[in-house]
């Protein structure tokens, strides 16, 4: 299964950062810095993104990481499922 990676977890360890630190410093509630924090969210605020990427001065490709699907989840417009390139 593909999977979406938030890098939340890495960045704050890098700068020995706590969730509650984020939390103050963007306003966003701490639950949801928690479930960034440990990817269990299936939901994610282009602001709080914003937020997040400008308290730990980064940029959105150093928070989120696409890690692919092993079996394509997304069919082509003929219904057959869509192939990835063989070199990603």
């Amino acid at each position: 299964m593909a999977m979406v990676r938030i890098l939340l977890s890495t960045r704050l360890g890098e700068r020995k950062w706590t969730q509650a630190d984020l939390s103050r410093m963007t306003g966003i509630r701490p639950n949801t810095i928690s479930e960034l924090y440990h990817e269990v969210a299936t939901r994610i605020s282009i602001d709080h993104i914003d937020l997040i990427c400008e308290a730990l001065g980064c940029g959105i490709s150093d928070l989120i990481e696409v890690v692919p699907n092993k079996e394509p989840r997304v069919k082509t417009r003929t219904g057959a499922p869509h192939r990835q390139p063989e070199d990603q």
